[in-house]
């Protein structure tokens, strides 16, 4: 596997694979044409489908600034190795073709060509979750020493930085308010919840700060702001809100926290190695439910579970969302995908408590419920993968 460090990426919304995948791609096509005159860009199944919504268009116009560039929208076109098929063409003053490149923008930011498998090298040897509890279990050691055995040493300080963006997110969310940006004109929440969650009696105080905090950031991600990748942007206010929680209400040092997110990374890295975190691919189950996983992991670490309290912990929040479709309404990371983050930070919590009230045993392991999980993404119909052809999107355009 890769490093985690490709789970957490700090850019701006709306989309890790519509917004963040395109604009690298486009960047590196750049890199490679400095001396084109203007680009053609042809945008395939998902990206076509959605893209408007998702500013893809915009992120890669942006990038080729001052050059002109021609669009091509075939949202009925798939290509073979993922929805998310872009192709770049470079032209000289003639308008002649002078390079072609297809790439595919795969979740979590990533890109690939049909010549490469990961963008980056792989540094961890093993590929499955039993496997890693294995060597924590034979070596005495905790999920996120594994993580400090292969990573580089500057790990620490890079996943500082994502928890300094990720509690940025949250404050400025929390103070932002107004109708997001779209044909929906969908209202901010966050600070609602959050000053409405202060009166409450503790319990339901708590519960209104998770959903607070989770808004926050899926907020500012629908708006462009700078966020973290966890593992998808779309997916990006699970994790900042649970840890946000654990901080502010049981005191969790900063430090431990970054072990918590050394350990979600690992689970994240799992889901996207051996099953996909692209909504576009197998569906919103691949996006908040794998940031839900990541989350009952880290909770459930930090509440001082065992490895296997853990894995069963983030073996739940994967199980809870099998099926989940991606439905975006008139294509925004808006709706329903705003209020999912809430909901799974909130469902993270639940098992952290059900794992640590059990003695780590159970019947279907985490790598189990990946392969379900990718199964489950394989067999879903594409208008519930991130086209708003179906579900929520398609009854939107009726109403």
């Amino acid at each position: 596997m890769e490093s985690i460090k490709e789970i957490y990426k700090i850019g701006y919304g709306p989309s890790s694979s519509h917004t963040m995948g395109p604009k690298k791609a486009a960047e590196l096509f750049l890199q490679r044409n400095r001396s084109a005159a203007s680009f053609r860009v042809t945008l395939y199944g998902s990206l076509a489908a959605t893209g408007k919504g998702h500013l893809t268009d915009q992120a890669i116009q942006k990038t080729f600034v001052p050059l002109p560039v021609e669009f091509e929208w075939l949202p009925a076109v798939f290509l073979p190795r993922h929805p998310n098929a872009m192709k770049f063409e470079a032209l000289d003053s003639s308008n002649q073709l002078m390079d072609r490149w297809i790439a595919y923008s795969v979740g979590g930011g990533a890109i690939v060509d049909d010549t490469t498998v990961s963008e980056t090298k792989l540094i961890y040897p093993e590929n499955n979750l039993e496997t890693i509890l294995d060597w924590c279990y034979q070596n005495g050691k905790s999920i996120w020493e594994y993580v400090a055995e292969h990573e580089d040493t500057d790990i620490w300080d890079y996943l500082n930085e994502v928890w300094r963006v990720m509690q940025e997110a949250i404050k400025r969310g929390l103070e932002a308010e107004g109708p997001l940006p779209g044909v929906l004109n969908y209202p901010r929440k966050a600070s609602a919840y959050f000053e409405k969650a202060r009166y409450f009696e503790p319990d339901i105080k708590k519960r209104g700060m998770i959903y607070a905090y989770a808004l926050a950031v899926s907020e500012e991600n629908a708006a462009g702001g700078l966020i973290v990748t966890a593992p998808t942007c779309g997916a990006c206010g699970v994790m900042p809100s649970v840890l946000k929680y654990a901080s502010k209400f049981y005191k969790m040092s900063d430090k431990k926290i970054l072990k918590a997110l050394a350990t979600a990374g690992i689970i994240g890295n799992l889901v996207k190695t051996n099953a996909s975190i692209s909504g576009a691919e197998v569906g919103c189950q691949g996006e908040v439910g794998t940031a839900c996983a990541m989350a009952s992991a880290a909770a459930t670490q930090m509440s001082g579970g065992s490895i296997y309290q853990v894995e069963y912990a983030a073996e739940m929040g994967l199980e809870h969302h099998l099926g989940l479709t991606c439905d975006p309404v008139a294509g925004l990371v808006q709706v329903p995908c705003i209020e999912r983050n809430a909901f799974a930070a909130a469902r993270a919590i639940n098992h952290n408590n059900y794992a640590m009230l059990s003695d780590g045993r159970h019947m279907i392991s985490f790598d189990k419920i990946v392969q379900t999980m990718a199964q489950t993404g394989h067999d879903l119909p594409s208008i519930y993968k991130e086209t708003s052809e179906g579900g929520l999107a398609h009854f939107h355009l009726f109403t």
